[in-house]
């Protein structure tokens, strides 16, 4: 009769014990060298807060992120929201910031601090395509996609109309004011882009743009000057004629170069991104 051999099975069991053992090692280990694992919601808001004063915007954002993922019921969760769309917006991350604005926006849609979440999403798409060289090549929104201006535009223009008593409301009006003037600024670009190629037609409904949705930018004097020629050219003497009498009757803007809004108006405050987590109620 075949005897078996005791060995044959402790060997292949001996195998299997020593890799449970060395990866239950491993994942102790693992913990105890984790200096968070310890940390409570405070200590990881605190140290993100730092980051974010201290412009270290990935680590602040790692912090937030692991703070809202460990204490996901705790107050500091709900500020940890709205922190890491501005840490996000600091990182030059865009897509990411609105993202995390939209969040806030649709899990606390009654929050006292909305206000400030409309304001962060119009800063975002207002700075969109931003960068270091800007310090040496400053850049012109006119230039730069229309729908972004005209998204940005609707965000602070939400706020003013939902929260006219705002901290934010007066820096959010002084921008609308500057991208509808670079809005009616880049049409008028185009229609001198048709003008120069004898396109008067397209020239012409560039101009009525104008007039039709920015009629109080700088740009409305330009716009029916264009259409003036652009309808003489066209032979349409009647409408030539009609927007003369009305170009008579505007006067030309007088600061052509809109300048940006203040930068610095742009930086929250740090009571902005203060929503009291001690207090604060989810």
């Amino acid at each position: 009769m075949h005897k078996h051999n005791p060995s044959h099975f402790t060997r292949p069991l001996l195998f299997l014990t020593s890799i449970v053992l060395t990866v239950f090692l491993s994942a102790c280990s693992t913990m105890s060298a984790d200096p968070t694992a310890e940390w409570t919601a405070k200590d990881f808001y605190d140290e993100a807060r730092s980051s974010l004063d201290a412009g270290e915007f990935q680590t602040a954002i790692k912090n937030l992120e692991t703070l809202e993922a460990r204490f996901p019921f705790d107050p500091y969760a709900k500020q940890a929201q709205l922190d890491v769309a501005y840490a996000y917006y600091k990182f030059e991350e865009p897509e990411s910031a609105i993202s995390a604005v939209n969040r806030f926006m649709r899990l606390h849609p009654r929050d006292p601090h909305i206000d400030y979440a409309y304001y962060l999403k119009g800063l975002v798409n207002f700075n969109r395509g931003s960068g270091f060289l800007d310090d040496w090549f400053p850049r012109d929104h006119a230039r730069h996609d229309a729908s972004v201006m005209q998204q940005s535009y609707n965000d602070f223009s939400t706020l003013v109309r939902l929260h006219p008593d705002s901290h934010y409301a007066g820096d959010a009006h002084q921008r609308m004011v500057f991208l509808r003037n670079k809005m009616a600024q880049k049409e008028i670009e185009i229609a001198e882009f048709y003008i120069e190629r004898e396109t008067w037609l397209s020239a012409v409904n560039r101009a009525k743009i104008v007039i039709e949705r920015y009629q109080d930018s700088i740009w409305s004097h330009r716009a029916l000057e264009i259409m003036v020629e652009g309808y003489k050219n066209l032979g349409l003497n009647d409408l030539a004629t009609d927007a003369q009498r009305i170009l008579s009757l505007n006067e030309p803007g007088r600061n052509i170069q809109t300048p940006a809004p203040d930068e610095n108006r742009g930086e929250p405050p740090a009571m902005a991104r203060n929503l009291n987590p001690a207090q604060s109620k989810l």
